[in-house]
């Protein structure tokens, strides 16, 4: 009788199981948006002054990617190029674009008094992210980090657009500082122990650039990447028994400099003394910019040693997928020293040639994936590949069939060893620098730069011979860019929105 009394009771404990593992067949995922990180900060990419020992752990646990772009050559088109799965050819969201009508919004005192003037422009509200793809098959959804793709008062934010959890910057601009007045978690504000301090506030006047005291005011109390890290450690322990999806969107190394102390002592330890960074021109003065630069890369590498750790500890990391990847290329702007660094590592890294524009330094980007229980360690794959191909990666993981307005290509076959299908090409687009398009086809990179002043010449480099970009060929292959002119036309349609009209193509 003693035993027959048990049996319910392990019915029970069964059920219990199966309903907090839906199905660990299925891998979590995590996905990992570094910002302004550059194709050679990293180790597993050649960086030999910048340590990052727990990403390029990761990256020799899976499969290097060498030939990965970005969705974008800045910031809010990237990330909704991974939300949505299409290039920017033919996404609602093509250029930063500050929605600037309604006010105020860069002013740090007017966002933290009108929650409205924060934010970017939306997506559509019937827009379908790759987080409803993951909530469709029961896995629980968390975001942190910076958003950038709709204000609070709209009905884009994570929380309507297929997260569970949201933590983080919903506005990119808030995210000029790493000690913001407040973070959103979920739709509410979690205000900060920070206070103001003006983006372009230079040095008061009488203190000596040369004191490291002289720079109190751009470090605080509240860091944020100290907090995000901290909900995302959170998240994967709640939803440690179910499927999840982790969006991890950091906001290192982008601008400021502003970097935990032990990371920047280590570096003016290793480097030395340097020449401070303290004009009133943008983001914040600092005593050792190079230091803290590459201090803010150590820090992003400690994170991921956390989360790694994390799932080390509830035995999710042989089953489950990270990717780790960039928005863009290293900043043009010269608080960064990405010479000094070698930050495009093969690729030029003149200051028209990285962030914001189309050329190598500007969109290739470092990328890896790691998946223990099925990806080869140790491998490597030169499969041309995109932003917009996690999405879908993702359906074709969960054998969706994809939606013909998804432009991204699976490479799940490349992960798992398999016969893998190539782009026909890759493109990109941009209305600023007046305007321009790109194209990776094979071994060929087409741009077409300054549009809007009537140009409609087209270059053409060999990347097997110029990485660099130097040389253009276009003269010797007039039927590569006859070619190359009819895909510019047909890979794009007219923007909703008139504020990424490209002037000469749309008007």
């Amino acid at each position: 009788m003693k035993n027959l009394n048990k049996f319910p009771l392990i019915i029970l404990s069964l059920f219990l199981v199966s309903c907090s593992n839906p199905n660990k067949d299925l891998p979590n995922v995590i996905y990992i948006l570094a910002d302004d990180l550059g194709y050679g900060d990293v180790g597993f990419n050649g960086q030999k002054l910048i340590e990052t020992p727990n990403i390029d752990y990761l990256a020799s646990k899976g499969m290097i990617f060498s030939n990965h772009y970005s969705g974008a050559a800045v910031c809010a088109p990237t990330r909704a190029v991974f939300a949505t799965g299409v290039h920017t050819g033919k996404n609602h969201i093509r250029n930063n674009s500050e929605w600037a009508e309604r006010g105020d919004v860069w002013s740090f005192k007017a966002m933290l008094d009108d929650p409205s003037l924060e934010g970017q422009r939306p997506l559509p509200d019937t827009t379908r992210t790759v987080a409803h793809i993951f909530k469709s098959q029961g896995y629980k959804t968390g975001m942190v980090g910076k958003w950038g793709l709709g204000a609070p008062n709209t009905n884009s934010i994570p929380n309507k657009m297929g997260f569970d959890f949201f933590y983080g910057y919903n506005c990119q601009r808030q995210a000029h500082t790493y000690y913001p007045t407040h973070l959103w978690k979920n739709q509410e504000r979690e205000y900060l122990n920070n206070y103001i301090v003006d983006k372009k506030q230079a040095l008061k006047e009488g203190l000596d650039p040369l004191d490291p005291n002289s720079y109190v005011d751009y470090y605080q109390n509240d860091y944020a990447p100290t907090l995000m890290l901290q909900e995302a450690l959170n998240f994967i322990e709640k939803n440690k028994y179910d499927n999840f999806f982790l969006y991890y969107a950091s906001v290192i190394p982008h601008l400021p400099l502003q970097a935990p102390k032990k990371w920047v002592d280590y570096y003016v330890e290793k480097f030395g003394d340097e020449k401070p960074y303290y004009p009133a021109y943008a983001y914040y003065p600092n005593r050792y910019p190079k230091a803290t630069y590459a201090a803010m890369i150590s820090y992003l590498d400690e994170i991921v040693g956390s989360l790694t750790q994390k799932l080390k500890e509830i035995n999710q990391f042989e089953n489950t997928i990270i990717m780790f990847t960039s928005d863009n290329g290293v900043t043009h702007l010269d608080q960064v020293d990405s010479g000094f660094f070698n930050s495009s590592a093969m690729f030029s890294d003149n200051v028209d040639m990285v962030k914001g524009s189309l050329f190598e330094g500007g969109i290739r980007v470092p990328s890896f994936v790691t998946w223990p229980r099925k990806i080869k360690e140790g491998s490597f794959s030169n499969h041309i590949s995109s932003t917009q191909d996690f999405y879908a990666t993702i359906l074709d993981l969960f054998k969706i069939k994809k939606p013909n307005h998804i432009t991204g290509l699976s490479f799940l076959p490349t992960l798992l060893g398999k016969k893998q299908n190539k782009h026909e090409y890759l493109y990109w687009e941009t209305n600023s620098r007046q305007g321009q398009q790109a194209l990776r086809m094979d071994k060929w990179k087409a741009i077409r730069r300054n549009i809007a002043t009537g140009n409609k010449e087209i270059e053409l480099f060999d990347l097997t011979l110029d990485s660099k970009e130097k040389n253009d060929v276009s003269k010797s292959n007039l039927d590569v860019i006859s070619q190359i002119e009819i895909i510019f036309k047909e890979a794009r349609t007219t923007p909703i929105l008139k504020n990424f009209y490209i002037k000469g193509l749309d008007f």
